[in-house]
């Protein structure tokens, strides 16, 4: 069903996928791994795709990001970054910013999402990914966030929930909002984002979750929680990376062990107050809102529908951080504007 839509990403063709090979090879050549042996590795939401080089010797990881829909700058900035505060960032081996190709260290295949799914310890994964978080934190706003990196500003934040009306709710069905609907739901959220800043500014790397941690177990302390995945990264609360670890819109978590990680992070910060769990509400609200119209777009416009199935964890999130008495005009908005039927999975077949 996607396929009918206009907007939609085209195809690279043929002709394209053939000339992109020649630059990735002339690359490679360069780099001295043009006889290695490649194998796609992985690929995500975005653009990005990642194929592992082997050759006797060693492996390394190529990042294929093709302008102008990458740029792998910001990646690099903040890699090069995150390094020199000592934490685990894959090395940079070669770069071509201009064709958006890097040639980086191979940190292996244990991601979070792997280690769960044989059967490691939620509890350690967490308490590490949770003091990876607070290690960054502790380092002053001014080291911790470096230049050229952009404050999560109210713009951003609003184009961002406003994907819940441009994608999310024709993907349901559900009526056009009015005018008067839609400037009341920017109203709301001009009211209740500030609240979000109440909390300390920190390096908001904006993806952390278990498909962007690796567990490096031949490493001590922090640095044994890899971290990949933060070419998004901006300045904003400390609630947004915690949060969006425990309340991964991928996968289900104990609430025992969510209590407990926000426990354990809270200890080493024991200045934090109501303010943290008023930050927490609305940065929950805001990235859930944003998930939901990128899960949307990702099935209207790009045809990949499999992001779907979470819509109603999504939901559930949402209930929890709109009982917070600060989001209440946002809950009488979205109980008038999206009601029950329109809180669910689409079929797209």
């Amino acid at each position: 069903m996607a396929a009918k839509f206009a907007g939609r990403v085209s195809r690279v063709s043929i002709q394209d996928e053939t000339d992109r090979e020649k630059i990735i090879a002339r690359f490679l050549k360069k780099a001295g791994w043009g006889d290695a042996v490649r194998r796609r590795i992985a690929g995500d939401a975005s653009f990005r795709k990642y194929d592992r080089l082997e050759r006797a010797g060693g492996t390394a990881v190529l990042m294929d990001a093709p302008p102008p829909h990458e740029d792998v700058r910001p990646w690099l900035r903040i890699a090069r970054h995150l390094h020199a505060l000592d934490f685990s960032v894959p090395d940079v081996l070669a770069t071509d910013s201009n064709t958006g190709l890097l040639l980086i260290e191979d940190l292996g295949d244990d991601t979070y999402t792997r280690l769960l799914a044989r059967g490691e310890s939620e509890e350690k994964l967490y308490a590490l990914a949770v003091d990876a978080l607070s290690a960054l934190h502790m380092v002053p706003a001014d080291k911790a966030i470096p230049e050229g990196v952009i404050p999560y500003g109210t713009p951003r934040l609003l184009e961002e929930v406003n994907r819940l009306h441009v994608w999310y709710l024709p993907m349901v069905g559900a009526p056009a909002l009015s005018d008067d609907a839609k400037a009341e739901y920017e109203a709301i959220w001009n009211e209740i984002l500030p609240g979000a800043w109440k909390a300390p500014t920190s390096l908001v790397l904006f993806d952390y979750h278990v498909d962007n941690l690796l567990g490096l177990f031949d490493r001590h302390g922090v640095k044994a929680c890899g971290l990949l995945d933060f070419q998004d990264a901006v300045a904003g609360p400390v609630t947004y990376d915690l949060m969006s670890l425990l309340e991964d819109a991928r996968r289900d978590i104990d609430p025992g062990l969510v209590a407990r990680m926000k426990k354990r992070y809270r200890a080493t910060f024991p200045g934090l107050g109501a303010d943290f769990d008023l930050s927490w509400a609305v940065m929950a609200a805001q990235r859930h809102t944003r998930v939901l119209g990128t899960f949307a777009r990702l099935n209207v416009r790009d045809g990949k529908p499999q992001y779907l199935q979470h819509i109603p964890r999504l939901w559930r999130y949402m209930d929890a951080c709109l009982a917070h008495p600060h989001l209440a005009p946002l809950k009488t908005w979205l109980d008038c504007h999206v009601p029950a039927e329109a809180r669910v999975v689409p079929v797209t077949a």
